[in-house]
């Protein structure tokens, strides 16, 4: 049976946002602690899952003040994760 409630991931993006950033902040701690393979794919996943919930969050134009400073944390960790990756890499 569907459930007919809204979804807060829709009626809330910028915090479904924030949440997705926090998740993938872990991820991204995760890899650079244990630079392994697995944990660099993981944090890849909650990187791309969070860029698609700040997508969204933006065409909503949802705080856009609060979906800015998500952008920036995601930069961020990207250029992080990349670096492990490439540490990975050279194993």
């Amino acid at each position: 049976m569907a459930d007919s409630k809204p979804s807060w991931k829709k009626d809330h993006p910028s915090t479904f946002l924030t949440n997705s950033v926090q998740k993938a902040d872990r991820s991204v701690k995760q890899a650079m602690s244990h630079p392994e393979e697995m944990a660099v794919e993981h944090a890849f996943n909650s990187i791309e899952h969070a860029e698609n919930a700040f997508m969204n969050a933006e065409q909503r134009n949802e705080h856009m003040d609060i979906v800015e400073q998500n952008r920036q944390q995601l930069d961020l960790m990207m250029q992080q994760l990349e670096e492990v990756q490439e540490i990975v890499e050279d194993k």
